[in-house]
């Protein structure tokens, strides 16, 4: 089987500059016993994970292709990765980072995290075996991890942003005139 036969894992870590070396170590031990898949993985400044094909950064254009191509995505707790994983139709596995480990200044993932897999938006990762568990759920039926397009509600509102963000810049402003000070 050829890597590009293999279901793809997709792990981002997003752009924050504190190292995420748990996810890694996790996505590592997963790996020693999966290789049956292709796993490509954007660790940022955390120390690559063994069995993985690594990059420290990614253009987002790539990223896009990623999301779009994995059978399983698994990401920080960031609202950024969450969205675009679930526009790119993928259910996303999230592993929130946590501040006592100095992977993120507070714990706004967790809290983030927890809120959105009460609604079904995200899986929830917070162990190795949880993250594990998915990886295989999503692996032995990836329809269970994929968003149907009409389920995303976000997918409107940024259309509305940027349509709103459009006729902004497009209105040409009004320039005030100066008034010459009025003293007394």
């Amino acid at each position: 089987m050829t890597g590009q036969d293999k279901p793809l894992v997709f792990v981002t870590v997003g752009t924050d500059h504190h190292r995420f070396d748990r996810l890694m170590g996790w996505m590592e031990q997963w790996l020693a016993a999966n290789g049956h898949v292709r796993c490509v993985v954007q660790y940022g400044p955390a120390d690559p994970p063994v069995g993985a094909e690594c990059h420290d950064f990614l253009p987002h254009a790539d990223m896009q292709a990623l999301f779009r191509q994995a059978t399983a995505v698994v990401c920080q707790g960031g609202p950024g990765s969450i969205t675009e994983s679930r526009q790119a139709g993928r259910l996303p596995i999230v592993v929130p980072r946590i501040a006592r480990l100095d992977e993120v200044v507070d714990d706004h993932q967790v809290r983030f995290s927890r809120h959105v897999a009460t609604f079904g938006k995200v899986a929830l990762a917070e162990s190795a075996e949880s993250l594990h568990a998915h990886l295989d759920r999503a692996l032995a039926d990836p329809a269970e991890y994929a968003v149907p397009d009409e389920a995303d509600e976000t997918a409107p509102a940024v259309a509305r942003f940027g349509r709103l963000v459009d006729e902004l810049v497009a209105t040409p402003r009004r320039r005030r005139r100066s008034r010459p000070d009025r003293a007394g």
